[in-house]
């Protein structure tokens, strides 16, 4: 049986950080599933930046399938959880069913990865208190409120258990971290 990664997202989750999760991890052999707040086929989006804009610009990107709900996930069947970037993290970092799937996986001991946005969450749980992360520069108030230091030099860090990335730019000094904490 694969190695299970659970990789959690929901409507405008960043299109290219899902898809180029889930097939990274596949390529490598593990089991990527994807947690929604419900099974269907969600609308994920393309974050970018345009000349003249302030901040990043948004577009429908292409969408992805839900494998189960957060309610059916369960921390003794995944080695990790991911945390995946874009507007949703934003909204999911409401709901109690995310937040506990966090904690679970921090307290066994588990991998917790999160790139861009996916910071939010993880600081919503309290999961990064005294640790060093890094995430989408827009993030760094929620960080620094919970009582971590955000990191701006590199693309990726590592503190303990947790991996953290800036934005899909990242994802080469991401995935090289989170694949050496997967062996």
């Amino acid at each position: 049986m694969s190695r299970q990664i659970l990789l959690i997202t929901g409507d405008a989750g960043e299109s290219f950080e899902c898809l180029y999760a889930s097939q990274r991890l596949r390529e490598a052999g593990f089991a990527p599933r994807i947690a929604a707040p419900s099974r269907r086929r969600l609308h994920l989006v393309i974050h970018d930046f345009e000349p003249g804009w302030d901040t990043y610009i948004e577009r429908p990107g292409y969408g992805a399938e839900s494998d189960l709900t957060f309610a059916e996930a369960s921390v003794h069947d995944f080695e990790a959880i991911l945390v995946l970037g874009g507007r949703a993290p934003e909204y999911l970092r409401h709901d109690p069913r995310v937040l506990d799937l966090v904690r679970a996986f921090d307290a066994a001991g588990k991998w917790v990865f999160a790139i861009c946005h996916g910071v939010q969450v993880l600081a919503a749980a309290g999961v990064i208190a005294g640790k060093q992360v890094t995430a989408y520069e827009h993030c760094r108030w929620e960080i620094e409120a919970c009582g971590a230091t955000y990191l701006t030099a590199d693309q990726a860090v590592r503190d303990g258990r947790i991996v953290t990335g800036q934005t899909w730019q990242s994802h080469p000094e991401f995935y090289r971290h989170v694949f050496a904490c997967l062996g």
